[in-house]
This record gives C-alpha cells, sequence and structure tokens, in this order.
C-alpha cells in the first residue's frame, strides 16, 4: 500500500522536473499550467533523443527533412492532452500543424515558414468496431492498415471504402475525401462518415449534432483548416467473402486503341466492378530498352467471385484475353501480360498496394522508416471528354524525356454519379470520366535534380491543359499542389478562392463561411486553408 502512494508523489516530481528544465521554452512552460494531463511528457524539442526518429517517420515525402523543423513535437497519448496544445500555441504566437500519417504531398503537415508546433497523432489509433450497428469509431491517428486489419480481424464479409496505400493515415485522407477501390460501388471514404470528435480552436470538443456545418466541411474539405478531427465514426460496407482482382499489361506503341476504349467505358461498367490505368516506363521488365518502353496495365477488382466477372470481361473487354484458368495460377512472373487472384477483401488490400496477396496480414500495421529515400512531386485532374490521339501523342512524347513518369487514371462512375456536388465539399461527381494523378520521382534530391523533376511535372500539367476539365480546372485535395496556388500574406478570401474553387469548385465559398464560424481569427492556418470569408475585404 506505501509503494501505491508513493507513485503518484512520483509522477508529479516527474512532471515538476520536465516543467524546471524548460523553463526558457515559453510553449512548454504554458503546458505546465495543465497538470491534469501528462502532456509535458510527450513533448519533444530538437535536443530531444526520439525527436529526428518521429519527424524523419513523419516525412512520407522527404524532400524537405533538412528544413522547417518544428521547435516542438507534441505526441499525444490521450485526447485530453491536445487541449493544452492548443490552447499553448495560440498563448505564445507558435502555429501547430497536424500530422496524421504525414502524406501530404506539400509537407504541411510537419513543415511551415513561422515557428510552429507538430501535433503527431500517431499514438491516438484506438479502433472500436460495432458489427451489429455496422460502424467503427477510429481514432485519426490509425493508419488505414491498421483500420483494414482491425475490420479483417472482426468480419469476413465487411470492408470499408478506403484508399489504397494503407500506410496514410485516417485523418488526412478521409478528411480530404478518400478515392479508392470501391468508390464505384460505395463512393469515397467521407461518403461513408456518419459521425466524428473535433477540438476546435477554443479546445472544446464537437460532435455531429453540435455543428452540422463543421460535420460537413471536414469531409472533404480538409480537416485542418477547422480544427484537429480527433476521430471518425465510419459506415462499415458488407463486401462478399471473396472478390477478384487482376491486372493486365501492354506496351503503349499498337495498344492505344485499347487505353482509349478503356476512357470512354471504364466509368459506364457495373458498380461492382473497378479498373484503373497507369501509364508509366518499364511495364516490362527485362534490357533497358524494354524499361524506356512507355508502357500500361489496367489495375482492377470485382466485388464478387472469378465465375462472374470473366462473363463482364469478355463482354467489355474481350482484349484482356483474361480466362478463369488464368485466376488460379500458383506461380505468376512480376510482369505477366496476365494476372488474376480470386482473394478475400482484405488480400485485396495488399494487391492494390502492390504486396503479396499471400503476406501476413501485419504488414498492414508496418510503421518502419525507409533506408531507401524517395523523393517525389504529383498533381492532378478531372477528365470529362477522352483525350483524343494528339494528347496521347504528347504524353509519350514528354515521358520518353523523364526516367520515371507514371499517370494514374481512376474512374468514376456508379456511387459517385449518384451524390450531388454539394453534398459533401468534394464536388467531382457526374460529368467526370476520371481522375488524373500525374506523378514523378527521383533519389537525388539536390536542387538541381529537383528543379529538373518538378520543371518536367509542370511542363505535362500545362500540356495537359486542353484535355481536361476547364472553368475551373479542377483538382483532387489529396493529391495536393502548391503549384495551383497559395495563401497571401493576409490570408484574403478572394486570392484563396483562385485555388481553393480548383478543389472545391462553388463549396469553397460555404467552407470559408464555416471557417468564419469556427475558427474566425485563423488560428488553423497554412498556405493551402480555407480562409475565413470576411478575410475577402
Amino acid at each position: 500500500m506505501a509503494s501505491l502512494q508513493i507513485f503518484p508523489v512520483l509522477l508529479f516530481s516527474l512532471f515538476l522536473a520536465k516543467c524546471y528544465y524548460s523553463k526558457e521554452e515559453d510553449f512548454v512552460q504554458c503546458l505546465c499550467k495543465f497538470p491534469e494531463t501528462n502532456i509535458t511528457q510527450n513533448i519533444y524539442n530538437p535536443g530531444s533523443p526520439i525527436y529526428s526518429s518521429i519527424l524523419e517517420y513523419a516525412q512520407k515525402n522527404p524532400r524537405w527533412l533538412n528544413s522547417s523543423h518544428p521547435n516542438s513535437i507534441a505526441s499525444p497519448k490521450e485526447e485530453s492532452e491536445i487541449r493544452p496544445v492548443i490552447l499553448c500555441c495560440k498563448k505564445t504566437g507558435l502555429q501547430i500543424k497536424i500530422k496524421s500519417g504525414g502524406h501530404d504531398y506539400e509537407g504541411i503537415s510537419f513543415r511551415s515558414k513561422s515557428p510552429f508546433v507538430m501535433l503527431d497523432l500517431s499514438n491516438l489509433n484506438k479502433i472500436e468496431i460495432d458489427l451489429n450497428e455496422e460502424t467503427i469509431w477510429v481514432q485519426t491517428g490509425a493508419t488505414l492498415g491498421q483500420l483494414y486489419y482491425a475490420i479483417a480481424k472482426k468480419s469476413k464479409v465487411h470492408a470499408f471504402p478506403g484508399g489504397v496505400c494503407f500506410t496514410v493515415g485516417t485523418g488526412g485522407i478521409i478528411s480530404g475525401g478518400g478515392l479508392g477501390a470501391l468508390m464505384r460501388k460505395f463512393g469515397l471514404a467521407a461518403d461513408n462518415v456518419v459521425d466524428a470528435r473535433v477540438m476546435d480552436v477554443n479546445g472544446k470538443i464537437l460532435e455531429r449534432k453540435m455543428n452540422e456545418d463543421l460535420f460537413w466541411a471536414i469531409r472533404g474539405g480538409g480537416g485542418a483548416s477547422f480544427g484537429v478531427i480527433l476521430a471518425w465514426k465510419l459506415k462499415l460496407v458488407r463486401v462478399p467473402e471473396k472478390v477478384t482482382v487482376f491486372t493486365i499489361r501492354r506496351e503503349l506503341e499498337g495498344n492505344l486503341t485499347l487505353l482509349r476504349k478503356w476512357e470512354n467505358i471504364a466509368y459506364q461498367l457495373p458498380e461492382d466492378l473497378f479498373v484503373r490505368a497507369f501509364v508509366q516506363k518499364g511495364v516490362f521488365s527485362g534490357g533497358n530498352d524494354t524499361k524506356n518502353q512507355v508502357g500500361f496495365y489496367f489495375q482492377g477488382q470485382y466485388i464478387g467471385p472469378v465465375d462472374k466477372l470473366i462473363p463482364l470481361l469478355n463482354q467489355y473487354f474481350p482484349e484482356f484475353n483474361l480466362e478463369r484458368k488464368d485466376c488460379f495460377q500458383e506461380n505468376i512472373t512480376a510482369d505477366a501480360e496476365k494476372e488474376c487472384l480470386q482473394v478475400p477483401w482484405i488480400r485485396s488490400v495488399l494487391y492494390f498496394s502492390w504486396r503479396n496477396p499471400n503476406d501476413s496480414l501485419e504488414v498492414l500495421l508496418e510503421k518502419s522508416i525507409p533506408t531507401h529515400k524517395v523523393y517525389h512531386k504529383g498533381t492532378s485532374d478531372f477528365v470529362k471528354i477522352p483525350i483524343p490521339e494528339s494528347g496521347w501523342e504528347m504524353i509519350e512524347k514528354l515521358f520518353r524525356e523523364e526516367e520515371r513518369p507514371q499517370m494514374v487514371f481512376e474512374p468514376f462512375g456508379g456511387k459517385m454519379y449518384e451524390i450531388s456536388e454539394s453534398e459533401i465539399p468534394f464536388p467531382h461527381r457526374k460529368g467526370n470520366l476520371y481522375t488524373i494523378q500525374y506523378f514523378v520521382s527521383w533519389d537525388d534530391n539536390s536542387e538541381s535534380i529537383s528543379s529538373e523533376k518538378i520543371g518536367w511535372i509542370r511542363k505535362l500539367y500545362k500540356e495537359m491543359e486542353p484535355y481536361v476539365a476547364k472553368s475551373p480546372r479542377s483538382a483532387y485535395l489529396n493529391y495536393r499542389d502548391f503549384g495551383l496556388g497559395t495563401n497571401s500574406e493576409d490570408y484574403s478570401y478572394s486570392k484563396a478562392k483562385i485555388w481553393g474553387e480548383k478543389y472545391f469548385k462553388g463549396n469553397f465559398e460555404k467552407l470559408a463561411k464555416v471557417k468564419s464560424k469556427v475558427d474566425p481569427k485563423n488560428f488553423f492556418r497554412s498556405e493551402q486553408s480555407v480562409t475565413p470569408y470576411q478575410l475577402s475585404y
């Protein structure tokens, strides 16, 4: 009993010690005024032994690894520890950057031009599943992999329509929309959110019933503009015990007709069938000549068994030449012209992330820091009219100039066409055939190489202008690109509209009005945060 009495005294002593040795830090000194939480034990400054490893893990795009480091990293282990971080950042004039998974294409969750604190949510990853209600509460520090793993452990016939990259954080991808392989059947990740917990600028926790406008805004409008999203309540969807995944590879030369056919019908396919396309170099391995050839491949998923898929493909894409026996081969080479597997839904998650579907499901929980750094730049477009042959010729020509170019084409239709443009902030619905993600990666992050690669993707983006959606030329928030525009120093609403309407179209005005109500002084801000509506004059 005596030892139990001593324990709280020791904890309080540690708390005082942390505060004492941090007197020079106004921010930490402020945190010391909240002894009811343990947040000071989870604050890491540049001198802390694990500061660098937390930051390196956060930077999924390591282009900015050696610049713009946070003054402090806050890694709360309880939601209640976030309130002091918000209040003390406000008091000491520090910006706050909220990191869920760290995959933002422009790194806004871990870099800033102004002094800032990085709020690392990765310890907040609790998941609670209710199969009777068919819902799941997930804290926003959890990755999609952790979410998918938890679902698979509970049920063989439930899934969630999130993204295909399982290392991304649930906080960011869902608040930006969340494209994925199930979207033609069930919509975006954000379309399947039924409630949320959000901490506002005053440290108050809000749920849907307390602010419906805020709930609307954070489902596709970029949650970090409005507060700290603590957790999502998601609607689970039902899937069969077996789904079918497949890949079809071709060289671009001599096969453009097939790719153009995909453009014209992929969005019209039955909603259970999702077929996306990739254009890149080195679709087939081999000598240098093969690696430098521009090719393409289709990666597909049918929400059902092989026996139902094959008749559909024979009807819509007989050129695939896919047969039932192709789906049950034991040994398939990595660059075969065709491959097909019938697997549980959770195994399709591995397949779409270019992992072996037979790998242990524990790979979904991986949180390691890559030893080999790959730097990248991406941007996006939406397409409403198929690209003419001259456009594809331009793409092939520019791809021959670059070492590792890639374009990813993801079809809409199905459920995506049934939801109105204003249902949530993500407005890209009926009329869009597909979205394009432009992507380039490199290994040498020297200024000259980085400038060359970014210059190349800017050139491609400019050349694509005649072939993509216009008025405005639109973009997907989760493929963030500062090249579309950034906020001015005064965070003017009228200037923010220039880039904001590309992501949100007419929904940007409503987002700004919500921002005016929940964060009128614009505390939660970044180069591409939604600005308060009244700052337009």
